[in-house]
């Protein structure tokens, strides 16, 4: 099971830091994806994270605002967004699944079946 916290009310240009948590398994050999769905929009891509040797990919829409990084002893993932802007509201989704592939990037949604449930994120 994968839990996101950490979303909340902000103003623009302010920051927030969103968690997902895995329980019942260990999050090291995961991939994990960020993902966010605003109202009436198609869901977007945002961010994702390798296994193992911490790749990250940024879509440009938050391209040296938002980092992903990981906590293996906390079994977490976290989205630091920074400079937020009111284009970001949205519900944020991570999700994950389980890789033998150190460093590569899963980029597709339908290539995670683990989701959570979301969080949202409003300016």
């Amino acid at each position: 099971q994968l839990v996101e916290s950490g979303g909340g009310l902000v103003q623009p240009g302010g920051s927030l830091i969103l968690s997902c948590r895995a329980s019942g398994f260990s999050l090291d050999a995961f991939a994990i994806g960020w993902y966010r769905q605003a109202p009436g929009k198609e869901r977007e891509g945002v961010s994702c994270i390798s296994s193992r040797d911490d790749t990250t990919y940024y879509s440009d829409s938050v391209k040296d605002r938002f980092t992903t990084s990981r906590d293996n002893a906390k079994n977490t993932v976290y989205l630091q967004m920074n400079s937020l802007k009111p284009e970001d509201t949205a519900v944020y989704y991570c999700a994950g699944r389980s890789t033998a592939l150190p460093g590569h990037l899963f980029l597709r949604a339908d290539e995670y079946p683990y989701w959570g449930q979301g969080t949202h994120v409003n300016l």
